[in-house]
C-alpha cells in the first residue's frame, strides 16, 4: 500500500484506514481507490475486525478527485477507465464503516464520506460538491446521496452553486452524526466504533443491510427485507446470548455466530 495506511487493530476489533497523500490534500486517484478497495476486502474477511474507520488528516479528509489525471480525458476515455467501479466495494462492505472527517471533504471526498455508513466531523470540516465550478457534475454518487441525506432543495443549491457546508451546517442537515473539536474527531470515531463493536456482529451486519435497503427500495419492499433479516437473527447464537443476558441482567458476550 503506497497511498493509504492500514492498521487492522487500531483498537480492539477496530481497523483504521488512513488516506495518505498529504501534499495533494488526499485527492482521490484510481490507485488510491484501488488500495482502499483491496484493504476493505481484506478487512471484511478478518474475523478480528468488527468496525472500520476511514480518515485522512486534520487538513483534509479528501479534497476531491485528482483533476490533473482527468483534465484532458475524453468521454470515451472516462467510460473505459471506469474509475468508479472500485467505489462499489465501499458500498458492498458488510462491516460498518465510519468516516472520521477533518478539513476538506469536497467533490469526490464528500462522495467518499457519504458512501461510508456514518460520519464524525471535526469543527473544521467542510463538505461540498463544487464540480459545477470546473464545468462538470458529481460522478460518484453526489447527486444521489447528498439529496437523500439533506433533501432536494439544499442539495440542488449546493450542487448548482458549488457552495460548501460547514461542519455545523452538515450536522444540522443530517449529513454527519456528530461534530467535535479537531483534536477529538478520531477519538470520537473510535468511541463510536467501540460501541458498535460491542454488539453482535451478525445483528450489526443484518441491520446495516436493512438500513441501506431503505434507500434502494419502496417502503413495502424495504419492510419485507427488514423483516427477513430480523427473523435471521434468531438463527444466531448471538441472539440467544443477548436475550438470555438481558433476562439474567448481565452483559452479553457476542461471538459473531
Amino acid at each position: 500500500m503506497e497511498l493509504i495506511k492500514v492498521n487492522p487493530q487500531a483498537a480492539p476489533q477496530i481497523a483504521l484506514i488512513e488516506l495518505n497523500r498529504p501534499k495533494e490534500l488526499n485527492a482521490l486517484n484510481p490507485q488510491l481507490m484501488q488500495e482502499v478497495r483491496d484493504a476493505l476486502q481484506e478487512l471484511d474477511r478478518n474475523d478480528q475486525v468488527r468496525v472500520i474507520i476511514i480518515t485522512g488528516n486534520e487538513q483534509a479528509f479528501a479534497a476531491g478527485a485528482d483533476i490533473k489525471q482527468m483534465a484532458d480525458k475524453s468521454a470515451i476515455d472516462m467510460l473505459l477507465l471506469d474509475q468508479f467501479s472500485t467505489w462499489d466495494q465501499i458500498r458492498k462492505t458488510k462491516k460498518p464503516i465510519i468516516a472520521a472527517v477533518s478539513g476538506f471533504a469536497l467533490g469526490g471526498g464528500c462522495e467518499f464520506a457519504m458512501t461510508c455508513d456514518m460520519i464524525i466531523a471535526s469543527e473544521t470540516a467542510k463538505f461540498g460538491q463544487p464540480e459545477i465550478k470546473i464545468g462538470t457534475i458529481p460522478g460518484a454518487g453526489g447527486t444521489q446521496r447528498l439529496t437523500k441525506a439533506i433533501g432536494k432543495a439544499k442539495a440542488m443549491e449546493l450542487i448548482l452553486t458549488g457552495r460548501f457546508l460547514s461542519a455545523q451546517e452538515a450536522h444540522f442537515y443530517g449529513l454527519v452524526n456528530k461534530v467535535v473539536p479537531v483534536e477529538f474527531y478520531l477519538t470520537e470515531a473510535i468511541a463510536l466504533a467501540k460501541e458498535i463493536a460491542s454488539m453482535s456482529p451478525v445483528a450489526v451486519q443484518l441491520a446495516k443491510e436493512a438500513v441501506n435497503r431503505s434507500f434502494e427500495t419502496l417502503l413495502d419492499e424495504g419492510l419485507m427485507f427488514e423483516r427477513k433479516n430480523f427473523y435471521l437473527t434468531f438463527a444466531s447464537q448471538d441472539q440467544k446470548e443477548g436475550m438470555q443476558a438481558f433476562i439474567e441482567k448481565r452483559k452479553p458476550s457476542f461471538l459473531g455466530r
